[in-house]
């Protein structure tokens, strides 16, 4: 405006002054609401401040993570993804986006996203910790299911057995591991412990697929045809 003050630009640099305040007005109502633990008024605030601040790294984590407190984590991973394209560095993007995987049971993007964390720092303690324990749950249940495929379903079943040791806090990992060995005692031949171990599943899940088809034949090779 000192250098060139002409109407046109001066109303233009008054509209985006005034625009500038009400942004930093919602900025201050978004961290008091996230404070207060109110994240659904937050979001709703930084979806207005980003709206025009499409770029900010630090506005979308911060959504990412009301998201996350919100229970609607591929809405925070999608601010974590571009929150890791727009920061140099972002290791903690990384780290989070490959944490929410991980407690959703997608143990290979989890492993994918983390190795994108070490890449810009191996000696990052957190990714590295996260990085030991994806990959052996991966490599546990890669080689069960190669057990499955080879027919050989006592190994199987070991190996799953193993997967839940490795990871019993995550509930998902346990009732993807009872589905797998429920399917392999079905096709074992074992009738009466695949039908227990199925019904367990589907408590949890009942219209889980897989396990409605093994306890099936389960319920076959034991002729209850009914069921």
């Amino acid at each position: 405006l000192k250098s060139n003050p002409s109407n046109n630009e001066e109303k233009e640099a008054q509209t985006q002054l005034t625009k500038s305040d009400e942004l930093q007005r919602l900025h201050s109502q978004a961290l008091s609401a996230y404070q207060q633990e109110d994240y659904e008024a937050a979001i709703s605030l930084l979806d207005e401040i980003l709206a025009v601040c499409v770029w900010d790294a630090e506005l979308r984590e911060l959504r990412a993570e009301c998201y996350i407190k919100e229970g609607e984590p591929s809405k925070a991973i999608s601010d974590l993804k571009a929150a890791a394209k727009l920061k140099n560095d972002n290791t903690e993007a990384f780290y989070k986006i490959s944490r929410i995987y991980y407690q959703l049971g997608d143990h290979e993007l989890s492993l994918s996203e983390v190795r994108e964390c070490l890449k810009l720092d191996q000696d990052h303690k957190q990714c590295f910790s996260l990085y030991k324990q994806v990959k052996k749950l991966n490599k546990q249940i890669e080689s069960a299911e190669e057990f499955i495929r080879e027919g050989r379903y006592e190994d199987a079943i070991s190996k799953y057995e193993s997967v839940m040791k490795t990871e019993p806090e995550v509930p998902v990992y346990t009732t993807r591991a009872k589905e797998r060995i429920c399917h392999c005692l079905s096709k074992n031949q074992q009738a009466t412990e695949a039908i227990k171990l199925c019904t367990e599943v589907l408590q949890l899940e009942p219209t889980n697929v897989n396990a409605l088809k093994d306890r099936a034949e389960a319920y076959l090779l034991e002729d209850m045809y009914e069921e």
